[in-house]
């Protein structure tokens, strides 16, 4: 499978789908499966059994589910819109440009 254009920390605003027009940032990316888990979007329940060793309280909980890479787009930081990516080679490195305004998408800090 291709490699995404989606980083984690970037933020993305949901393009289809019931929690459409939702922006949020990615917590984490699942490369292998194109898929994304994004903050406060497509918000599950899930029934969590009590566990008293782990100090865990039962019940009814809500958490992120993953969405697919192809329900989301980057917003850009320049110019704030949802935008494609572009590739662009400066020196050695290959930087994300913004499709829209032309501005280069921070890279990922190690």
């Amino acid at each position: 499978m291709a490699s995404l254009d989606i980083q984690r920390n970037d933020t993305v605003q949901v393009i289809s789908g019931s929690d459409r027009d939702k922006k949020g940032r990615v917590l984490r990316v699942y490369p292998d499966t194109g898929r994304l888990l994004v903050e406060h979007v497509h918000v599950v329940k899930k029934h969590v059994k009590e566990n008293p060793q782990k100090r865990v309280k039962g019940g009814i909980a809500e958490q992120e589910a993953s969405v697919n890479r192809s329900n989301v787009m980057l917003v850009c930081p320049n110019c704030n819109q949802p935008t494609r990516v572009g590739h662009k080679l400066e020196g050695d490195a290959k930087v994300r440009i913004c499709r829209k305004c032309g501005g280069t998408i921070a890279a990922k800090k190690k």
